[in-house]
């Protein structure tokens, strides 16, 4: 089973080129977004029993978005590559250990199940939880296709579909081990309804700490003082909190890796990219940086 490399990321399952992985393995776990039928895998498309079909991409991921249009904008192409390429330089490797070591308790003996990355961008948290559940697959849900293209790959266990998190999410009910949500949005009455019994949510969120150099500096967007207030509100209804965790640690970044900080999350959608340069040039290289999560762990109610 493929372990992390010597960066921190988790090794690269599969190079460019090579067969993408089926979607054999959670094509149980599915359900038609206009029914709610069960879904079966034929030649490159999923079908149910009444008939609706949906194609499975040559990259590997299949849409269930059934029509409909996301409340909100997907990731962009660039986006997801820088993403990827921060990821694949190793940062956040402690707390990838972190979200993969809270997965591996939480799911000890609850074989038959699948785990759920609801906004999984790239499949680097998914991937890395999975290399410790050698017995279950994995479903990365996302909007964005570049993301989806690159989850499709990121493990052998892993299944791609394209829905939108803040709809009805096209899975069965109870079939989850595990929920993951890491800088992610969530769905409260939705992650609740597809975990198991025995089952549990992950929540991965910044604190107002988090990259707070790098924000400082460059006048990005901020943490809200309230997220955590905000996130029980969002899942109280639904879910409570039975732990929680934080995971500080510091960072050296190279121009290039705090450009791709920059570019990889929502200030990328509010950042000048002629103005950005001429500023990440006045940073120091490397520039000392603070990773501040919480990782909390949810039981349904």
């Amino acid at each position: 089973m493929p372990r992390p490399d010597r960066t921190g990321t988790p090794a690269a399952r599969r190079a460019p080129g090579d067969p993408v992985p089926a979607l054999s393995d959670i094509t149980r776990f599915l359900s038609c977004p206009h029914c709610g039928g069960s879904l079966s895998l034929g030649a490159a498309v999923l079908r149910c029993g009444a008939g609706h079909t949906f194609d499975v991409a040559r990259q590997g991921y299949v849409s269930l978005l059934g029509g409909r249009v996301p409340a909100e904008p997907a990731d962009t192409a660039a986006m997801v590559a820088a993403r990827a390429a921060f990821l694949d330089g190793g940062h956040f490797r402690p707390l990838a250990e972190g979200v993969a070591e809270t997965a591996q308790h939480i799911v000890a003996g609850a074989v038959g199940r699948c785990v759920i990355d609801v906004g999984s961008g790239p499949g680097y948290w998914l991937a890395s939880v999975l290399d410790r559940l050698p017995a279950h697959a994995g479903i990365a849900i996302d909007i964005s296709k570049p993301a989806l293209r690159r989850a499709a790959r990121a493990h052998p266990r892993i299944g791609a579909v394209a829905c939108d998190v803040r709809a009805p999410i096209p899975v069965r009910t109870g079939c989850a081990a595990l929920v993951l949500s890491v800088f992610a949005p969530r769905n409260a009455p939705e992650m609740r309804r597809i975990l198991g019994p025995g089952g549990a949510l992950v929540v991965v969120t910044p604190t107002p700490d988090h990259l707070r150099e790098l924000v400082g500096a460059l006048g990005l967007l901020t943490v809200d003082p309230r997220k955590q207030e905000r996130l029980e509100e969002a899942l109280g209804s639904a879910f409570t909190r039975v732990a929680r965790e934080a995971r500080v640690f510091p960072l050296a970044l190279a121009r290039s890796a705090t450009a791709a900080a920059v570019a990889m999350g929502p200030s990328a959608w509010h950042v000048d990219p002629a103005a950005l340069r001429p500023a990440l040039d006045r940073l120091p290289d490397p520039l000392p940086v603070t990773v501040s999560v919480e990782i909390a762990t949810w039981h349904p109610h």
